[in-house]
């Protein structure tokens, strides 16, 4: 075994590949708390929650006003006014997302149906319905996606609580559920 001690390790002018080791490397192994930089990320990335109960009309789609953020990490969200995601410049790419909308009434008990809607640019990508019905009047709903966004492409939620009576909530920090989105680009 010998040991080569440098610097800087860099490919030959004119060639764009670097290959450490050949055919008989199987293992490469870095020293304990080694830091590698200049990999990708999962960014941009965020997570918001809608904070207290927002108030909809039974049957109807209407826009999560997700108005905290947990992080973001390229400030893309707007959670003040339009409370959507917008891809940045230089990060076009292929996205994850999921959110959840927890469903209910100002009555508690006469819940029929949660559904949840991700919007692409105005339009909508598809729904799901009603994913938990618990005996507390409650529905959750949960949806994820993935999506090939271009820059300045935006990403919207959307929900839908159907009541047989009573005004119908988007639950916002609930203490079983909550309504909230995530989403990230995936690496590659």
């Amino acid at each position: 075994m010998s040991k080569l001690e440098t610097n800087t390790i860099d490919n030959i002018s004119g060639s764009s590949t670097l290959t450490i080791g050949d055919s008989n490397t199987s293992t490469i192994t870095l020293k304990s708390g080694a830091t590698l930089t200049n990999f990708p990320t999962n960014t941009p990335g965020f997570a918001v929650r809608l904070t207290s109960d927002q108030t909809v009309s039974s049957d109807i789609p209407t826009k999560i006003q997700l108005n905290s953020e947990a992080y973001d990490t390229d400030s893309a969200f707007d959670s003040s006014t339009n409370y959507r995601f917008t891809v940045p410049s230089g990060e076009a790419g292929k996205y994850y997302f999921y959110t959840q909308v927890y469903g209910s009434s100002d009555t508690g008990d006469d819940i029929q149906e949660t559904s949840i809607f991700i919007y692409k640019n105005g339009t909508s990508q598809g729904f799901t319905g009603t994913f938990i019905n618990d005996t507390m009047g409650y529905n959750v709903s949960v949806k994820s996606l993935t999506l090939d966004l271009s820059v300045g492409d935006y990403i919207e939620f959307y929900g839908k609580v159907t009541t047989s009576s009573g005004t119908p909530i988007f639950k916002g920090q609930a203490t079983r559920f909550d309504t909230h989105a995530l989403g990230y680009k995936l690496i590659g």
